[in-house]
């Protein structure tokens, strides 16, 4: 399994994506032309010299490398909410007060929002179910947080995740079932292509400003705020796991939550290690060297547009020597030459589950560095 930026050539198998991953999968909705423009976009993010993120979009696609065939997808938008508003859902406890102290009573209310305008967020994970095997949700996931430590400059100070919300095999979201009735009759199909389009005036014209009461809700409504569809659930107990946590915002269309976590502190970015990569012939069974086995790891090259990750037990690190040792086999797929920039990050237990402390990412010195997602 390799990880690399999407190009043109990607187009049907994303198109393909869009298609499988159904409805309230807003980052990538099944328009030809769009997906078109976003591998695009991509394409020239990947090429920009960067010091302070900005409309940067970065698309990564999960090519089994024996068949060529792409199993799927994942990216980061370098700041959202800049070139379109980002509106959410608030949740809030409304007090009401009344003279007499026994009769004051809370409720809960959703409140349009936009909280979170130039937030870097994780988005557009997608594993094809005909490609699920072990470890590919985790490099799907975490990648992303190894290209942060890499290069903080190109990101925001705080990280999120819109997860998607409830809705059935039909495209239907109870959520939107019971909020289209008070704000504009459309399928919630419909809905979400106004909003992943960006149409001007959608979100003033037919989500209010005024609080919406969580009592006037119909039950199923209700109970699926905050709630991720069932394909989600993976992806969101990986991101719990990060350190990412729900403050109560929530999607404006089916409910969803959104995560969120300080990049410093997500688990990924901590455990990201830089060094160097030494070439070895053989298997690490064959090496006659002294290094720390870490079992399952990302290992990665640093570069930009010819960036390559992959998940290995073939690789052994010399904290000692700041090197890292690679099959040459495998250094030849991630396009790694002798003593050139590699990244890994273990895929066991964290530095702080197994320490019970923070560590420092290990980083040689940063003008070698320069990789984009």
């Amino acid at each position: 399994m390799i990880i690399r930026p999407i190009t043109p050539k990607d187009l049907d198998a994303l198109m393909q994506i869009a298609v499988e991953s159904g409805p309230g999968f807003t980052s990538l909705m099944p328009d030809r032309d769009a997906l078109s423009r976003k591998i695009d976009h991509s394409v020239e993010s990947f090429a920009r010299t960067v010091t302070t993120p900005g409309d940067e979009h970065y698309l990564f696609v999960l090519e089994d490398s024996a068949t060529g065939q792409i199993m799927g997808t994942t990216g980061i938008e370098a700041a959202a909410g800049l070139s379109r508003p980002l509106v959410h859902f608030r949740r809030n406890a409304v007090i009401h007060h009344e003279e007499d102290p026994r009769k004051r009573h809370a409720e809960e209310s959703l409140t349009r929002c936009q909280h979170y305008t130039g937030c870097t967020e994780v988005c557009s994970l997608y594993l094809r179910p005909g490609f699920r095997r072990a470890n590919a949700g985790k490099l799907l996931s975490r990648v992303r947080f190894l290209f942060m430590a890499l290069h903080p400059e190109r990101f925001a100070d705080t990280v999120i995740a819109e997860m998607r919300g409830v809705s059935d095999h039909a495209g239907r979201s109870p959520f939107w079932d019971w909020l289209k009735h008070h704000v504009a009759d459309l399928d919630f199909m419909s809905a979400t292509q106004l909003a992943c389009c960006g149409q001007s005036g959608f979100v003033e014209r037919f989500i209010p400003a005024t609080p919406l009461f969580t009592r006037q809700m119909t039950d199923a409504a209700r109970a699926v705020i905050g709630q991720v569809h069932e394909d989600t659930r993976p992806a969101r107990h990986m991101l719990e796991r990060e350190g990412f946590r729900h403050r109560g915002f929530v999607d404006l269309l089916d409910g969803g939550p959104t995560l969120e976590c300080a990049r410093s502190d997500i688990a990924s970015v901590r455990d990201t290690l830089l060094t160097r990569a030494r070439l070895q012939k053989g298997n690490r069974s064959s090496w006659n060297i002294a290094g720390n086995t870490v079992g399952s790891a990302i290992v990665a090259n640093a570069g930009c547009s010819g960036f390559r990750a992959t998940v290995t037990e073939q690789v052994l690190p010399n904290p000692d020597a700041n090197s890292l040792s690679v099959p040459e086999q495998l250094a030849n797929e991630l396009n790694l030459g002798g003593y050139s920039l590699a990244c890994y990050l273990p895929l066991g237990q964290s530095r702080e589950e197994s320490q019970g402390r923070q560590q420092p990412c290990q980083k040689p010195v940063t003008e070698e560095i320069r990789y984009a997602h």
